[in-house]
């Protein structure tokens, strides 16, 4: 593994994440691992060739097998949802050979539609994601072979009062202590430690 090695699979695992917040469709399925990225030689047994179908979970969904199911996920996410920014934190990268593995929190700021009489955002949500993105490197790049996105159901207060500052910051409504920055419950012993 090199270092320009992990600077691709990186590009390419934000490239996906940045793909979604515009909306971009096109640009999110050339992102996708497809037959015509794998080569194979012409005397090889077509039994013998490398399974190139990708994978998806999205949190809550069953595992999704093949482009036209994985593709057709995303664009209905894509079509029901007005607005989704992605915060990444904790990225691992591992490369072996032509894979690659990312592990990485998804902090998830969303927006439904507008309400009918309105031109506004419809209510932000917050959520907290957990997600394996696994890259198969071709000759066009590194490409995504499979995305597991699993919900994380339990927080203690310090990541809770972190993804509030998060999401007060993005409606621009701020923390609602001035004292109380995003992450810091403001509930210490005077040390840092929590009282």
């Amino acid at each position: 593994m090199t270092g320009t090695d992990t600077q691709a699979v990186d590009t390419a695992n934000r490239s996906f994440y940045e793909a979604q917040e515009r909306g971009d469709f096109e640009e999110l399925t050339s992102l996708w691992l497809a037959p015509e990225d794998v080569s194979y030689a012409e005397d090889a047994d077509p039994d013998d060739a490398e399974d190139t179908s990708i994978h998806c979970v999205h949190p809550g969904w069953p595992v999704l097998t093949g482009r036209g199911e994985v593709l057709r996920s995303y664009a209905l996410i894509m079509a029901n949802t007005e607005y989704i920014q992605f915060f990444l934190t904790d990225v691992r990268i591992s490369v072996v050979g032509d894979t690659a593995m990312v592990t990485c929190t998804e902090n998830i700021l969303s927006g439904g539609p507008a309400p009918e009489d309105s031109d506004e955002l419809g209510p932000l949500v917050g959520q907290r994601v957990v997600a394996t993105n696994v890259f198969r490197r071709t000759r066009d790049g590194w490409k995504l072979w499979s995305h597991h996105a699993s919900p994380v159901l339990a927080e203690s207060d310090d990541e809770t009062d972190a993804l509030d500052g998060l999401m007060d910051d993005a409606d621009g409504t701020g923390p609602t202590d001035p004292a109380d920055g995003p992450g810091d419950s403001g509930n210490t012993d005077g040390d840092g430690s929590p009282a």
